[in-house]
């Protein structure tokens, strides 16, 4: 596992303080997880996610042969039912943007470089259906003395309970092999 992903691990096994929910040990427990096999994948979906968590997070290492990221689905809603933003850096830059009326959530985690890039993704009260769905995630990839770290916050405008989660590989390409993807549930006080 990487480091990056080995320290969000521990973080919220020990306590889920970025929710402000306390967690004890075993409040954070596996649901399912997809690793590519040779030939690739253009799509990893989980399904049949149980409502029985207070929270989602999903970690993932992955690389795409197109290079251009990530993009999620929640329940197959391909309607502009999303808005997003991002705080970006490279290293010798840094960016920011805001983005409304989006068909999919964007996650950059390698945007034209080679390497295996990261991320993190929680999903907040995903099985509430009197709100809307907020997921924010962490992604990174370093290539060699270059590449990019990112925060990114989406807004899903649906009161739907999110009980399926497709990760779909951008411009017609396919996740490569070993890409791996894990979905978990964090339990509530």
């Amino acid at each position: 596992m990487s480091p990056i992903l080995q320290s969000r691990a521990n973080a919220s096994a020990i306590g889920y303080g970025a929710f402000s929910v306390a967690a004890a040990a075993g409040d954070f427990e596996s649901i399912a997880t997809v690793t590519v096999g040779s030939g690739g994948s253009s799509t990893i979906t989980f399904s049949s996610i149980p409502g029985t968590y207070a929270h989602l997070q999903i970690r993932a290492t992955l690389k795409q042969s197109t290079g251009n990221g990530a993009f999620a689905r929640f329940n197959s809603d391909t309607g502009n039912n999303y808005a997003r933003h991002r705080l970006i850096g490279t290293g010798s830059a840094a960016g920011a943007f805001g983005e409304a009326s989006q068909n999919k959530v964007q996650i950059n985690t390698s945007q034209g470089y080679p390497s295996f890039g990261v991320f993190i993704m929680d999903i907040l009260d995903y099985a509430n259906t009197n709100k809307y769905k907020t997921e924010r995630h962490l992604f990174g990839l370093d290539e060699n003395g270059s590449g990019q770290i990112g925060l990114e916050s989406n807004l899903w405008q649906s009161t739907s309970a999110i009980t399926t989660i497709e990760f779909i590989s951008p411009n017609g390409g396919n996740y490569s092999e070993y890409s791996h993807f894990a979905l978990y549930g964090i339990k509530g006080a």
